[in-house]
């Protein structure tokens, strides 16, 4: 492969139409590589090989679909070090995360979803006793619920994970014997083609796996409107998916979507603080806030708000903000300049919506290239200011103090309301020494998770959210039903 990115159409690395444009590390401003613009002919060229492929691949066997899964494990094992170089590169990530976090992780999805291949499809449903009538005379009905691949799955994925995020569609959508349509995100899309040299030399077939790429909406448009296509697989903002859900309506294209979160961190006064601090914390180092499951909107309880913000501020200050290269680094850039203008609005804007910086709020004054934004903390906020509203991504933490009175269930039906009074649902958070408070405070929340006393996710369990944070579940054995139809299957018995 050259310096130039090709795309993968139908098994084959293919010019693109209209040439290339330049990905750039966030982290020094340099050009990592060339990435390939598609045309809507070639998105559609792509489509249709993964129709052509999809009747083939679905009728593999199993047991075939989890060996191809399971080498291309293997394969991106042997290679580890030159993904995490380039995923470090492209994203800005840190090299520990594009390490642990990233190409790990895609090793893992793949192994997981090898063993996910040959997971039973088929659900036994109980017999029924019909009487005799219309439909025939008296008899016992037996039934069986089958999960059959859905078809042709377009794949959208986000510029915070260039290698976990994909593999976490391609692999189950493979396994359960659907051919995909992958359009990676335009800030990161080289770490993408090498998961599909990765696939195509652990032996898919050509079509099961595409790949096209693009600096504008053009291409991602065409990849949800083919014909060709049943479903799409979007991980991103709740805007864009907003517009892709309309595609998909009118073309009623199966949808999962994984959307953005303003997630609420519920910390009441019998919290471990130190506890608390260092999981909300993360906002500031994890992605450099470029998360949606981030603990960003702050809800604690007016007795412990001064020296939950003490140990809030401690914690960001001792941040090491630079080059991702160096091990010592905890803080690297954003994505992109642009977004680190975004990211830079909104602190402006929270100052003058009344917020008080209580650290950050500037532009590190080194490195002196790259899109640096330092951990900036947010207080004397108030529910209905922008900060603590809308999505920010970036490392940004607003605090929202409350009262409730002296009654438990005052203040927990306080933090409730402040909790939901939002348009996102996607993970929530609960501090509280009392475990069982912390768990019937988390039943009310609307919201597709919830972190009780913990920041970390168990990746078996299903992950999506509520309201504008997306549709349907994905992650363990959930996202092999995400990425299937339920057949039903009767005869008399």
């Amino acid at each position: 492969m050259s310096d130039a990115q090709r795309l993968f159409i139908g098994g084959e690395w293919v010019e693109p139409d209209h040439g290339h444009y330049e990905v750039i590390d966030p982290a020094t401003e340099d050009v990592v590589g060339l990435a390939p613009e598609a045309s809507r002919a070639q998105v559609a060229e792509a489509a249709r090989a993964a129709r052509a492929a999809f009747a083939t691949w679905s009728r593999t066997p199993p047991e075939e679909r989890a060996a191809v899964l399971s080498r291309t494990a293997d394969l991106l094992q042997r290679d580890f070090t030159a993904h995490a170089e380039l995923a470090r590169a492209e994203t800005g990530a840190t090299t520990a995360t594009a390490r642990g976090m990233q190409v790990a992780v895609a090793v893992s999805r793949f192994r997981r979803y090898a063993r996910g291949a040959l997971e039973p499809v088929e659900t036994g449903v109980p017999p029924q006793v019909n009487e005799a009538g219309p439909l025939g005379r008296a008899a016992v009905i037996g039934a069986v619920e089958v999960r059959r691949p859905v078809g042709v799955v377009t794949c959208i994925t986000s510029y915070n994970n260039p290698w976990a995020n994909p593999a976490g569609k391609v692999a189950p959508a493979l396994a359960a014997g659907n051919t995909v349509l992958v359009k990676p995100a335009p800030q990161d899309p080289l770490s993408v083609y090498r998961l599909a040299a990765a696939l195509a030399e652990a032996g898919v077939p050509p079509g099961v796996v595409n790949v096209v790429s693009g600096s504008s909406a053009e291409v991602g448009e065409a990849a949800v409107e083919s014909p060709d296509v049943d479903m799409v697989s979007f991980t991103g903002s709740t805007a864009v998916g907003r517009r892709i859900g309309e595609v998909c309506g009118r073309g009623m294209k199966r949808q999962l979507m994984e959307l953005g979160g303003k997630g609420a961190a519920l910390v009441f006064a019998d919290a471990d603080l130190d506890a608390a601090a260092a999981g909300i914390g993360t906002t500031f180092s994890f992605y450099s806030g470029q998360i949606c499951t981030a603990p960003t909107r702050v809800l604690v309880e007016r007795a412990v708000h001064a020296p939950l913000v003490e140990r809030l501020a401690a914690y960001a200050s001792r941040l090491p903000v630079g080059d991702p290269r160096d091990p010592a680094t905890v803080v690297g850039p954003v994505i992109s300049a642009a977004h680190r203008d975004r990211v830079e609005s909104y602190v402006a804007l929270g100052r003058e919506e009344g917020a008080r910086v209580v650290t950050g709020g500037t532009r590190p004054a080194a490195p002196s290239r790259g899109f640096y934004v330092a951990p900036t903390l947010l207080t004397d906020c108030a529910p209905a200011m922008r900060v603590v509203r809308e999505e920010i991504f970036g490392p940004v933490v607003a605090v929202v103090p409350f009262d409730g009175g002296d009654d438990t269930d005052d203040i927990d039906d306080t933090a409730v309301a402040l909790a939901n009074d939002t348009e996102y649902g996607l993970i929530d958070y609960v501090w509280s020494g009392d475990v069982a408070r912390a768990f019937r405070v988390a039943g009310r929340l609307r919201t597709g998770g919830v972190g009780v006393n913990t920041v970390g996710r168990n990746m078996e369990a299903p992950f999506g959210g509520f309201k504008s944070s997306g549709v349907g579940r994905d992650c363990g054995s959930y996202a092999l039903r995400a990425y299937t139809e339920p057949q039903t299957l009767t005869w008399p018995s």
